[in-house]
């Protein structure tokens, strides 16, 4: 790795019933200008819509 090369960065995010803020978070990450990224939902056997609305930013 060269001292001008980015590292790449893991965003992990746990989450158990998070529906009402899930979005609001994935939103807040997707919007960073760094570009090497990845972002991973940890899911806790929620009950609610949270893996439902990770599925739809395409995060499983």
């Amino acid at each position: 790795m060269t001292a001008r090369e980015a590292p790449f960065i893991s965003i992990v995010i746990p989450a158990y019933n998070a529906e009402k803020t899930l979005v609001e978070t994935l939103s807040s990450v997707s919007n960073q200008s760094y570009d090497k990224l990845e972002i991973l939902v940890v899911d806790d056997g929620s009950r609610d819509g949270t893996f439902e609305l990770a599925s739809d930013y395409g995060l499983t």
